[in-house]
């Protein structure tokens, strides 16, 4: 069977910056060392009957202000068909941002953009030049990545009204915004995800179980994609790896060992781990 992984990062350390990879800046994890070091695309080894037909590369601290660096790279050093998201800051006066978006369009990878909300998803939401430049990615036909907690509501109804001003906007929800399953805001993180599944621009995507609890199991991924398909249309709904992130809990092949043996029907499995992905990151 062929996947498309939407969700991996690779590091050259010495090329890129990585600040967030040394051990004195936050986050500061205690098995950070597990990922500290050079991944490539030779590193996505499959178990057996699983082909990759592609990846999706999400930005990940090359060089934040010079984020055409990362796709440079990639683009020269990587093999296999790839898409790239790039960093991007949604601050950026209208001019700065729009030569940026023409800088990085030169870069025949790229598919969108990304700017990690997470705590500060609420500020973001609320500044009219986040709002501005977010259209402006929309009229360029532009992804917006999106990672926050969707157990924050008000950055969630923030996240809303903004749709409702672009319908164009194309957004992809990172790591099924942090579903905490063991947890008193699970029906909170379940209701506002609600409210997003309702907008046909927006697609989500499975994957950052180990940023949520390390020692995660399969009927933890069962019980959350149960719930999004519930919520979602099972076509706007993608399983990733996070990789190399996902090494803090299983092995690349583990995980998507895991994922295949979900209690899927053979067309959600197709539409989950491939045709998705191909369809919304326009392989």
């Amino acid at each position: 069977m062929q996947i498309i992984d939407p969700h991996i990062h690779l590091f050259a350390r010495e090329t890129g910056h990585y600040r967030w990879l040394d051990p004195q800046n936050p986050p500061f994890w205690p098995d950070k060392e597990v990922i500290n070091r050079d991944f490539t695309a030779g590193d996505l080894t499959l178990p057996a009957g699983l082909q990759h037909s592609g990846f999706v590369h999400i930005e990940a601290g090359f060089d934040n202000r010079q984020p055409w660096r990362e796709l440079a790279w990639l683009e020269a050093s990587q093999k296999g068909n790839f898409k790239t998201i790039a960093s991007i800051d949604l601050t950026l006066a209208t001019s700065e941002f729009a030569a940026l978006l023409d800088k990085l369009a030169l870069h025949l990878s790229l598919i969108g953009v990304r700017q990690i909300l997470d705590q500060n998803a609420q500020t973001l939401l609320a500044d009219p030049q986040v709002q501005r430049n977010l259209r402006e990615i929309a009229e360029r036909g532009l992804i917006f990545e999106c990672q926050l907690d969707a157990a924050d509501t008000p950055a969630i109804d923030l996240l809303v009204a903004a749709l409702l001003q672009l319908p164009k906007l194309v957004l992809v929800i990172n790591h099924a915004a942090f579903p905490a399953y063991q947890q008193s805001s699970f029906s909170i993180w379940q209701q506002n995800i609600g409210k997003l599944a309702a907008f046909k621009c927006v697609s989500i995507k499975a994957s950052g179980w180990e940023m949520v609890d390390r020692k995660y199991q399969a009927e933890h991924i069962q019980q959350i994609l149960d719930v999004l398909l519930s919520l979602f249309s099972d076509k706007k709904i993608m399983l990733a790896s996070n990789f190399p992130l996902c090494l803090f809990s299983n092995s690349y092949a583990q995980l998507w060992h895991i994922y295949n043996n979900l209690a899927l029907s053979k067309a959600q499995k197709s539409a989950l781990m491939y045709d998705n992905a191909k369809r919304i990151y326009q392989f």
